[in-house]
């Protein structure tokens, strides 16, 4: 088989097979495929689409690219919850120590930021010594000792899918249903889950904006993760605006241990943890109803047990082992620090959330390219929320930059981000919907 033909194929509208999908991810491994070729595969399935058989194909043919996981001796079940990507969404920070507190076990792998969205792998490797790519021993030991360890993508895990990612990322690919389905699952398969939570965003900072796209995405996950014998529930929540008020990296570290610590804690992130946690505790027989899986993290949450957890995670991957008591002792930060005051009083009515993820690739706390290196120090924080009252002159955010240039294009971003009105807007729920799905088995 030649990859120019399989992508001219693809392009042309053709079904792919197997075994053509599986010899372009071979090559993506080796290095076979080149980065243009695999740039043009993507843009031709971004434009064609595929069949849900594709899909499964492609997924598949991904977990066959590296190892796959086993977990043989945990006392608890395998659980993980993924994100289709949101600006403020550091979840996964407070989710994963909260379920491994409540008796499960949380091997989450994740990725970097990809197009304006932020990633986990990026707001960890802010943490000093925070070793985000261990070894598998180094990992395995960790989520049997803690309960949880979040990580990227070793190079035996999903390693044709790591490339793809990061051609995706600067290529304009990113929004396209089939790939991020593979692009999500491998990863997800080949970490040996017993579980598997999405949080599918929707709104204007999602990669699909309106909820038909949403739902559609939920669907195709949903049904490929059940060809693969994995149980699957998918929760839609709403990314009309940042879920933290936090957007960044280092920034979003620290309003994680805030709100562990609860020194501060938003409503609507809370709502979204509190959801998927049940949800994982659900699916791994850990609650009775998905009240009691609701109750158990909140419980977690409001004792403390999840900070520890947490604290625990940090300090076995090398990171300090007094971070969450003196996190911004340790977190890299920022020259310039500026208060951005509204110019005028007024209700929250609308952000702009996208706008909100591209002023902080623009600080430079995001990649145009795949080899670019992030500044984990730049961001927003205390970021006001839709419906928030704003009188003239009070902030709607503070800008983290390294410049006074550069402090001046995020505060003029942010000011035209956000839109103020007379009236005090309708709030809409952070958890839009829910999917859910049986496994097929094996």
């Amino acid at each position: 088989m030649i990859p120019q033909e399989i992508i001219r194929r693809k392009r042309d509208g053709a079904e792919l097979t197997a075994e053509e999908i599986a010899f372009v991810i071979r090559g993506l491994t080796s290095g076979a495929v080149t980065e243009g070729q695999a740039a043009a595969f993507a843009m031709a399935v971004f434009f064609q689409g595929m069949t849900m058989d594709e899909r499964v194909a492609l997924t598949r043919a991904m977990v066959d690219s590296g190892v796959t996981m086993v977990w043989p001796d945990l006392p608890g079940p395998v659980l993980d919850k993924h994100s289709t990507g949101g600006v403020g969404d550091n979840v996964s920070l407070m989710l994963a120590p909260a379920v491994a507190a409540c008796g499960g076990y949380v091997p989450m792998i994740s990725g970097r930021g990809l197009g304006h969205t932020g990633g986990t792998l990026d707001k960890l490797d802010s943490i000093p010594g925070y070793r985000s790519q261990p070894d598998n021993e180094l990992f395995r030991r960790v989520v049997a000792d803690v309960g949880c360890a979040i990580i990227g993508q070793t190079e035996n895990l999903a390693p044709a899918d790591k490339r793809l990612y990061g051609i995706r990322d600067v290529t304009a690919t990113v929004e396209s249903i089939p790939l991020i389905t593979a692009s999500i699952l491998s990863k997800k398969l080949a970490a040996g889950l017993d579980g598997l939570v999405m949080d599918v965003k929707t709104g204007n900072g999602a990669f699909m904006p309106t909820f038909e796209l949403s739902a559609e995405l939920a669907e195709s996950l949903a049904e490929v993760a059940t060809g693969a014998g994995l149980p699957t529930t998918a929760l839609l929540t709403s990314m009309d605006e940042p879920l933290a008020s936090a957007a960044g990296n280092a920034v979003e570290v620290m309003n994680a241990v805030a709100y562990l610590t609860g020194e501060h804690r938003g409503a609507r992130l809370h709502e979204v943890v509190v959801a998927l946690g049940g949800e994982m505790l659900l699916l791994g027989g850990l609650a009775d109803s998905i009240e009691d899986g609701w109750a158990r993290i909140d419980a977690a949450i409001m004792s403390g047990a999840a900070a520890e957890t947490f604290g625990r995670m940090v300090r076995a991957l090398g990171g300090p082992a007094d971070f969450v008591e003196r996190a911004r002792d340790h977190l890299p930060a920022a020259e310039i620090v500026r208060v951005v005051a509204s110019e005028r009083a007024g209700f929250v009515a609308e952000i702009d959330t996208r706008a909100v993820g591209v002023a902080v690739i623009r600080l430079g706390g995001g990649r145009t390219r795949p080899q670019d290196a992030v500044d984990h120090a730049v961001g927003f924080s205390d970021l006001a929320g839709v419906g928030a009252r704003i009188a003239p002159g009070e902030p709607l955010g503070t800008v983290h930059a390294r410049t006074e240039a550069a402090a001046d294009a995020a505060q003029a971003a942010l000011l035209a981000a956000y839109r103020l009105g007379d009236e005090e807007p309708e709030v809409t729920p952070a958890v839009v919907a829910r999917f859910e799905t049986e496994s097929s088995g094996p």
